[in-house]
């Protein structure tokens, strides 16, 4: 969930750390950002070297560390950079700190439409996550936001070998009533994605909603965030959160009962990043409306 908290005390992120540990069989994806990225020095600040282990220790966390690459207009090099930073909480301070360490990267300001060389770009970004960033642990995820779905060309034999081949994609970043809007949802039909590609963050759900509104995104996508929060809501979990997790939690149930279901997995989504320092760009993603044409 895209909540801007920082750490300032063991007890900022209980609310989670109480979901986590309640709903062992919901997934739970961490996006960490210190300081719009890892931060200038080798290590964040000293409140995510405690925090960030605490939450590596639950089986069902996965942590990833964010990135903005300012639709591939940021230097790759700078990019690759970043990423080797993320990379070195575990190579270079496994011996000092203990499960300090992301599972891949979650790039933010990705483009939404295919271009050569926006494309070569993030396909280099890939295989750097991928294959040479030593230190990076599991899976290596790679994860884009173009916040609106990618508008390719190629259908085969991978619909997102134009942008890189990420492994997710979040392919819808607004408030709730845009979400319904027809132009949105015409979006989403033209260009779809397989279930295990896409990610949704959405805000702004009316409370009495919000059960139903989380479960129905669940069917739609492998990661899913959803708050009934209008502005600032990097700042507090909400009112519905634990509305959020229950209804979460009741759809992963339901998946690992049976499969068959069509609805998959149920996952959440969950951005933590210094607010005080990275309270304009949330703002600028979510208060003011990503456009379309990037």
């Amino acid at each position: 969930m895209p909540l801007y908290i920082y750490p300032l005390t063991r007890n900022t992120w209980k609310p989670l750390y109480d979901a986590i540990a309640a709903h062992p069989s919901t997934e739970f994806l961490v996006i960490v950002n210190p300081n719009s990225g890892p931060g200038d020095g080798p290590l964040p600040g000293h409140d995510y070297v405690r925090e960030v282990p605490r939450l590596n220790a639950f089986p069902n966390v996965r942590t990833v560390g964010y990135v903005a690459i300012d639709y591939c207009r940021k230097p790759l090099l700078e990019t690759c950079k970043e990423i080797g930073v993320y990379a070195g909480w575990y190579r270079d301070y496994r011996d000092r700190v203990t499960g300090l360490y992301v599972e891949g990267i979650y790039m933010d300001e990705t483009p939404n439409h295919a271009d050569v060389t926006q494309g070569e770009y993030l396909a280099r970004l890939r295989q750097h996550v991928k294959e040479e960033a030593e230190g990076l642990r599991g899976e290596r995820l790679v994860i884009q936001n173009p916040g609106t779905p990618t508008e390719y060309t190629i259908t085969s034999p991978k619909l997102l070998s134009e942008f890189g081949n990420p492994d997710l994609v979040c392919v819808s970043e607004v408030p709730y009533s845009q979400f319904l809007s027809d132009e949105v949802q015409t979006r989403l039909a033209t260009f779809p994605l397989p279930y295990d590609c896409n990610m949704f963050q959405i805000s702004a759900i009316p409370h009495h909603e919000m059960a139903k509104a989380a479960a129905d995104l669940c069917k739609r996508g492998r990661y899913v965030f959803a708050t009934d929060l209008t502005h600032d809501f990097y700042e507090s979990f909400g009112e519905s959160w634990m509305v959020f997790v229950g209804a979460l939690a009741t759809v992963a149930t339901a998946g690992n009962m049976n499969d068959a279901s069509g609805m998959g997995d149920a996952r959440q989504v969950v951005r933590f990043d210094n607010g005080l320092l990275l309270g304009r760009v949330f703002w600028r993603l979510f208060g003011r409306f990503r456009k379309a044409d990037k």
